[in-house]
């Protein structure tokens, strides 16, 4: 007898719903992503299912927080080896776990910081199945936006020197909207010319700030900066992280960690006892940690650890940008 499960919602109210399909076979769990045609089997030790809070900017004074819904499988250890974003329905859950007989972390009413530094807490080989196709003309995005913005340019120009400028005013709003309706927010440059040499402009700018130090990490995010006050923050698109005071007390940045564990690797921000106080996985670029990290007097360590050691940094981190 094979019993399936299968996401209701996506991970965030309003997207779409992931075509993963959830299958246990008897001795193992076999998971397809039927919106690429991706395909894992493995034997978790438990399953966890999450929900944390995640504040985004809408508007320069405004902001909102969204709920982001998902399933993992953890080995032995408590690493992450599959995450599956999306909502699942909990009595869905709850009898297919009965009839694997696989333990699990109802994890949907811990503090937000605690699900994601669990979930930063990757095993190696971990792999993340959507469940969504790729974006919508994902090769053509950057010839097709500069094309529309031409073209937007060029019809704002010819609506302003015919005193048409409120028609373009509304164009403008009315096909912004249909954008955000339609999830191809990219073409906005369609409808806002301006970002064709902003965006160019402020990539520069970003290089330029990186090269210095100043900066750590791509313009698209996640980044590192230092805001007045001396706080290191995390930049990541519209997402409003904590910021985190620089000094050598504890709960501080005092120190930076670019560490090799496996075919995984990240960094690490350490207070001053040597605690884990947020964890950024994914690749970082030595020699820019470096020049960041002497810019702003943070001491940084760069070296491969074991296992016990990235267990010890991943369990206890106090946050994670995932």
């Amino acid at each position: 007898m094979e019993v399936r499960l299968r996401p209701v919602a996506g991970a965030v109210a309003g997207n779409p719903c992931p075509r993963t399909d959830v299958l246990w076979d008897g001795s193992a769990l076999a998971v397809s992503d039927d919106a690429t045609g991706q395909s894992v089997r493995l034997v978790p030790a438990t399953l966890y299912h999450y929900r944390y809070d995640q504040r985004v900017l809408v508007s320069r004074r405004k902001a909102k927080t969204l709920s982001v819904q998902g399933l993992a499988a953890l080995d032995g250890d408590g690493l992450v080896l599959l995450d599956l974003p999306g909502e699942w329905y909990v009595p869905h859950v709850a009898a297919f776990v009965r009839y694997a007989g696989l333990p699990i972390v109802d994890a949907r009413g811990h503090a937000s910081n605690r699900v994601r530094a669990v979930l930063a807490g990757r095993a190696p080989g971990w792999r993340r199945l959507r469940g969504l196709p790729p974006p919508f003309l994902a090769r053509y995005r950057r010839p097709v936006s500069i094309g529309v913005g031409v073209a937007g340019l060029a019809v704002m120009v010819y609506l302003a020197s015919t005193g048409m400028w409120a028609a373009w005013r509304g164009i403008s709003m009315v096909g912004r909207s249909l954008l955000d309706l339609l999830e191809v927010k990219w073409l906005a440059v369609g409808f806002s010319p301006v970002l064709l040499v902003l965006r160019p402009v402020s990539a520069r700018v970003h290089r330029w700030r990186a090269d210095r130090g100043l900066i750590l990490g791509p313009a698209g995010g996640p980044y590192l900066s230092v805001l007045p006050g001396e706080k290191l923050h995390v930049n990541r698109g519209k997402e409003q992280t904590p910021s985190i005071k620089i000094g050598a007390g504890r709960r501080m940045a005092a120190s930076l960690l670019l560490y090799r564990y496996d075919d995984l690797t990240g960094l690490f921000v350490l207070d001053g006892d040597g605690g884990p106080v947020h964890h950024l996985p994914g690749g970082w670029t030595p020699d820019a940690v470096h020049r960041f990290a002497d810019r702003h007097k943070l001491s940084l360590a760069v070296h491969s650890i074991s296992r016990e050691e990235y267990l010890d940094l991943t369990r206890n981190a106090r946050d994670a940008t995932i």
